[in-house]
């Protein structure tokens, strides 16, 4: 028995159909947040529906937010010491949102995980604990790295000690997080400390830029898929900051939960991990419009503003070399043209719906 808070959104969906896929059971928490932070656009109920479309009994659904103490201990006595598995994705997880509610922002990324700790570890002390973490936990230090200017990207020297990437030893200390990096290293340091303290399997996985086509993207959060459908549909897209030349490297949703899965297979106790694309699988925002562009066959309504998003990271690669070192036999199997293209032909149909007839025409156009 596996459950998987979030299981509605991208990471979680993702890893519903993983498990199912593989004959287990999995118990989903998700109430559809994302429509309260986002909107309309941004809601994963086509998700919700598309999981238990496919899977029947093997998908049980709760719509329980995970704040709530009550329902999620009644939850966690209803399945017990059946329970092996926990991944935990859900969260609110955008920097601008969380500096206009910082309450809830707080509640949901720190308390909510807290809860499900404590449940885990009073009624399944066994199971496998998974969380999905940010690299926002170090904040901007990674915006002091010496980096050079390139006509598309800025990238750091081959010589430098991350030239690889960035791994688990930088500091989340002293720097600027934004609060939404903030809530997320409450919960970080929480899921290490359970796992400390009292010897449980735990992991937090610190994500760089998570992606698929089940993204619900949106103006702010999603960037690839946001990107992509706006290229798609003829929507304005705004670029902030850092010349439009930012790095990010991206992992596919299958992926990850990949490696959650490897995790699974041989856990270990209180572990941190740097999950991303590496130098797999990364682009600038440039290099992503570019790749757009190539697949949609159309061009991008966009615009450039100097002023970057606060907490942003002018370049961030992960260096995956840890948890290659502890699970070898894990692998990348999506690099970004591969992502943006599966991103293009799952999503045609599902947000054409939502458009005018004129642009909705356009967009089944672009895809030929």
């Amino acid at each position: 028995m596996i459950i998987i808070t979030g299981s509605a959104g991208l990471i979680g969906s993702e890893a519903v159909r993983f498990f199912c896929d593989k004959g287990y059971t999995v118990v989903g928490i998700d109430n559809n947040m994302r429509q309260s932070f986002f909107g309309k656009d941004a809601s994963t109920d086509w998700n919700r529906q598309r999981l238990s479309a496919l899977y029947g009994d093997k998908y049980i659904h709760h719509s329980v937010d995970i704040r709530d103490e009550k329902q999620i201990k009644t939850l966690f006595e209803t399945y017990n010491t059946d329970i092996d598995l926990i991944i935990h994705t859900a969260a609110q997880p955008s920097h601008d949102w969380a500096a206009r509610d910082p309450y809830t922002d707080f509640t949901v990324n720190a308390n909510g995980t807290l809860v499900l700790l404590e449940n885990t570890r009073l009624i399944c002390p066994d199971a496998v604990f998974i969380f999905c973490s940010t690299n926002k936990v170090y904040g901007d230090t990674p915006n002091a790295l010496p980096l050079e200017e390139k006509e598309l990207r800025w990238e750091i020297a081959l010589d430098h000690a991350y030239a690889k990437g960035i791994d688990e030893t930088m500091s989340i200390d002293q720097c600027k997080h934004s609060l939404f990096g903030a809530s997320k290293v409450a919960a970080d340091v929480l899921v290490q400390e359970y796992g400390r303290y009292f010897g449980m399997k735990t992991a937090a996985f610190r994500g760089g830029c998570l992606t698929g086509p089940s993204h619900s993207g949106t103006k702010l959060h999603g960037f690839l898929s946001y990107l992509m459908k706006c290229t798609m549909a003829g929507d304005h897209y705004e670029v902030y900051g850092y010349k439009g030349k930012q790095v990010r490297d991206n992992i596919h949703s299958y992926d990850l939960v990949n490696a959650f899965y490897h995790f699974y297979q041989a856990p270990r106790i209180a572990e941190v991990y740097n999950i991303g694309g590496s130098r797999y699988s990364n682009c600038s925002m440039l290099e992503a419009i570019q790749y757009c562009e190539e697949i949609t066959q159309k061009k991008l309504d966009w615009n450039y503003s100097e002023s970057n998003r606060i907490g942003d990271h002018i370049w961030w690669i992960s260096d995956v070399s840890k948890f290659q070192s502890h699970y070898p036999s894990w692998e990348f199997t999506y690099t970004i043209p591969d992502i943006l293209q599966e991103i293009f032909e799952q999503n045609t149909e599902r947000w054409s719906q939502d458009l005018p007839q004129v642009k909705r025409e356009t967009l089944v156009t672009s895809k030929g």
